[in-house]
């Protein structure tokens, strides 16, 4: 009884962990395309410094 409930533990952690890596994976997706259009839809801003890129 114990190996069987320590292998149903284990595919429970290894299930929960593959959604939570399913799910930052398409959060870092949509990071990443707010950065890329934050880029394209900047406008030239003072002294027209274009694509410099964000200060930090």
């Amino acid at each position: 009884m114990g190996p069987v409930l320590l292998v149903l533990l284990l595919a429970l952690i290894l299930g929960g962990a593959g959604f939570a890596l399913h799910v930052l994976w398409w959060i870092a997706i949509v990071v990443l395309v707010l950065w890329a259009l934050g880029f394209v839809f900047r406008g030239a801003g003072t002294g027209g410094a274009r694509g410099r890129g964000y200060r930090w």
